[in-house]
């Protein structure tokens, strides 16, 4: 029994026992909210649900308390119900109703966790979207990890999502870009506010060696931006793929520009009464709608600002059908939640309806208790093809999607790479690899679970710890997409694989020797085939590999 088929019959026994009683039942109208007893003595499950009406109904908690019980204890599957405190209802199951999830997360197999909570929504969600200038560094890789993850885990509770990257390929720092490479095929030093690193003389090598005129070309700048932005979106995409990250759109912003998309928002601003003309540039007045100040669209020399982009890009997206415009951003984007909020407004939209801005904490690096700075490749700070030949992928994604993303990250690079429990993604891989181990051993025994699956039989306390924590999985996902924090699902692949590791370490599935395969043997083996499923299915949600074998 799931706990969303519990609540589900807690409210009907409730329902029943007020109108019984000659209560409202309507007063029950919101539901019942279940909680893991932390005490495992205290049962299976507890409610405050005859708290939570009393005073709608005028009676006393324990009064109420007592009707319900006295309903729940008639329904299949609860083996006692007990009135704790002022009113708690403490619910504790037989083992054939606990038991039982492990058959419908065997039927369900990848499906299993999914769920509807979000169903009907439309997203579209930015992540990453680091200029076009440089590799992608640490910082954005977070980004990568958690967007990704969080995609996956909106998309697993019903929402309709669109994983997007914008690349700023338009202003100044294109231009920079081009200089410094320009400068590097010259061998003259990087430009005041260039960039710098070893990617750069790399790249203007590879330009000059597919384009051996650019320096005696007309316009050299000119190659090197078209060219130079052209390979580094070819080395972004190709470090995003090799770290299992897929968008559905890569945006240009020069495209918003190219097809007058900027002139049309701010058309429409103007439309909405939102514009003015101060000292020669077009003014956003947003501080309407909550800015500390007033935002400039066109500069006095007729140039756009990259608020104006944001502007349009804005609106490109709600043009395309997205109800809700998702934006994870750095530590250091703070100060675009007022203006962002307040362009939302400005275009007649809800701020808190249409677009949502995430903001994600720093990442320190860590390698032999030291801290580190610096990248020689990047002439920044550790990137993304770095972290990956440094701990992989997996450890990657997982290092970085396992935390909250509203928290600093002290990311040891040593404890990353060790092949033992301390590592956390390394715990849970090892325990989708030792279940696959053991049913690839009772394959060769010839023990099979068969169809007659008794899960009374699972009544041993370690085995209904691993069923209590299967039966959770689909409420984790859900609230990992409503809170937008998909380092829920990591923690919980932790907490299953100790629950696993405890069951086996306690409880024999395969006989021993001589010994018979008994039923109990075929039900642990249900037990583990369903936690299989459930450890593969939570860490495809995070973006990483479930080994078969380690």
């Amino acid at each position: 029994m799931t706990p969303e088929t519990l609540a589900e019959k807690v409210l009907t026994a409730a329902r029943a026992a007020f109108d019984d009683a000659g209560l409202d039942p309507q007063s029950l109208t919101s539901g019942v909210n279940l909680e893991r007893p932390r005490n495992p003595e205290h049962g299976d499950y507890a409610t405050a649900v005859a708290l939570q009406t009393a005073k709608k109904v005028g009676r006393p908690p324990r009064e109420i308390a007592t009707l319900i019980s006295e309903r729940l204890r008639e329904v299949t599957g609860i083996a006692a119900v007990d009135i704790a405190g002022p009113g708690f209802l403490n619910i504790r199951l037989d083992a054939s109703a606990t038991g039982t999830i492990a058959r419908d997360i065997i039927t369900a197999g990848d499906a299993y966790g999914e769920n509807e909570t979000m169903s009907g929504q439309s997203l579209n969600l930015e992540f990453v979207s680091a200029n076009p200038v440089g590799p992608i560094h640490i910082g954005a890789v977070r980004w990568a990890a958690v967007g990704d993850a969080l995609g996956r885990v909106l998309r697993a509770s019903g929402a309709k999502v669109a994983t997007e990257y914008y690349f700023n390929d338009a202003g100044v720092q294109i231009d920079r870009f081009a200089e410094s490479l320009f400068a590097a095929a010259q061998g003259e030093p990087t430009p005041e506010d260039g960039y710098a690193g070893e990617y750069i003389q790399d790249i203007a090598k590879r330009i000059v060696g597919e384009r051996f005129d650019v320096l005696h070309s007309t316009d050299p700048i000119a190659v090197f931006r078209e060219e130079g932005v052209a390979l580094m979106f070819a080395d972004i995409k190709r470090s995003l793929d090799e770290f299992g990250v897929h968008f559905d759109v890569f945006f240009n912003e020069k495209d918003l520009h190219d097809r007058g998309e900027l002139d049309a928002a701010l058309k429409r601003l103007h439309e909405e009464g939102h514009t003015f003309e101060a000292d020669g540039a077009v003014w956003l007045r947003t501080t309407d709608f909550g800015d500390d100040r007033d935002r400039v669209l066109r500069r006095s020399d007729g140039r756009w600002t990259y608020f104006a982009a944001d502007c349009a890009y804005y609106l490109d997206k709600r043009k395309r059908g997205f109800e809700r415009c998702v934006i994870m951003l750095g530590a250091d984007h703070h100060g675009y939640i007022g203006r962002m909020k307040a362009m939302a407004a400005c275009f007649g939209d809800d701020p808190d309806a249409n677009l949502e801005i995430l903001i994600g904490q720093m990442v320190n690096l860590v390698r032999a208790g030291e801290a580190m700075r610096m990248s020689k490749r990047a002439g920044t700070i550790l990137t993304l093809d770095e972290l990956v030949k440094a701990i992989g992928a997996d450890a990657g994604r997982y290092a970085l999607a396992r935390y909250s993303s509203d928290s600093n990250i002290d990311l040891d690079l040593d404890l990353w790479t060790k092949a033992s429990s301390e590592n956390p993604v390394y715990y849970v891989q090892y325990a989708h690899a030792r279940i696959s181990s053991l049913l690839r051993n009772a394959a060769e025994l010839g023990h099979a679970r068969g169809d007659d699956y008794d899960p009374a039989l699972l009544s041993h306390d370690r085995e209904k710890d691993v069923l209590k924590q299967l039966a959770e999985f689909p409420a984790v996902v859900a609230t990992a997409a409503e809170l937008r924090e998909p380092h829920r699902v990591a923690r919980y692949a932790e907490e299953l694989a100790g629950a696993y590791h405890r069951f086996y370490d306690a409880c024999r599935v395969l006989p021993q020797g001589d010994d018979p395969f008994t039923a109990t043997s075929a039900a642990r083996l249900w037990l583990v085939e369903a936690t299989r499923v459930v450890l593969a299915n939570a860490l495809r949600l995070v973006g990483v590999s479930a080994p078969e074998r380690m």
